[in-house]
């Protein structure tokens, strides 16, 4: 298939009630045992990404290590690729674009795209916000690319206290909203757990909504059956690997009499 039909059959993929599984990779390695195993698209994570190269997340990990990666799994598998892009590595409108565009030269048909302030503190504003997903959409419509945005919402996770997301539903909904009508395709809501809550934001959000599984996350069977359209795992298979690498190694250290 060509990018473009990727995107396609990526966006295709985001049904309420039956949500896409993106067991979120970190290189071309990763993505080929993932696409083995029966994947239909697949994701990055960032924080796993910038781990596997010596870096914290919060877009530490160099943008051309980031746009390296995305190339490598590009050219080693033919599924559709969405890569986490935090906040787009710039705040200024010219530059996100730029930036956008070596992502899709790349190879991705795709982006998570925050609006936590990466570096510094809190959300941006939801109107400021959506004009920066403007931005992007502007410059995949030049491309000609049905690119999928997937406009991430850092409210619940930056939250953690899970008693108060009751409270802040009405704004992730404000943001669903106004993320769709500037040319949003996904609305993230990462850090959300509570049935009830997930259930609401489906039925509200324009968008297919996307749930990160975490401990006491519904399973993604049950996410389904809330209306997500979009289930997937972050930095969880990351960290699984690397303790069970971790593991391994000291019991050959062990037997060995290291």
């Amino acid at each position: 298939m060509s990018q473009s039909d990727k995107a396609v059959a990526f966006a295709a993929l985001h049904r309420k009630g039956n949500p896409v599984i993106i067991y979120n990779i970190w290189d071309a390695g990763t993505a080929k045992a993932v696409a083995d195993a029966g994947a239909k698209a697949l994701g990055t994570g960032s924080w796993s990404v910038a781990a596997a190269q010596g870096y914290a997340d919060g877009e530490n990990l160099p943008l051309e290590a980031l746009l390296a990666t995305a190339k490598s799994i590009t050219a080693a598998i033919d599924l559709p690729l969405s890569v986490d892009f935090e906040g787009g590595y710039a705040e200024d409108p010219v530059e996100l674009a730029a930036n956008v565009a070596k992502v899709i030269d790349a190879g991705a048909i795709g982006v998570n795209f925050e609006d936590q302030v990466v570096g510094g503190s809190g959300i941006y504003p939801v109107e400021q916000q959506a004009e920066r997903i403007r931005t992007i959409r502007a410059l995949a419509d030049t491309r000609d690319m049905p690119f999928f945005i997937n406009a991430r919402t850092d409210l619940f996770l930056q939250e953690g206290d899970r008693t108060k997301h009751a409270a802040l539903l009405d704004q992730a909904i404000e943001r669903a909203k106004a993320y769709a009508e500037a040319g949003g395709n996904g609305f993230f809501a990462p850090g959300l757990a509570d049935e009830g809550l997930i259930e609401t934001l489906c039925k509200a959000s324009p968008l297919p909504v996307n749930i990160m599984m975490f401990q006491g996350v519904p399973s993604p069977k049950r996410l389904g059956e809330l209306g997500v359209g979009r289930v997937s795992y972050g930095p969880g298979p990351y960290r699984a690997m690397m303790a069970k690498l971790k593991e391994d190694a000291a019991a050959v250290f062990t037997r060995a009499g290291i």
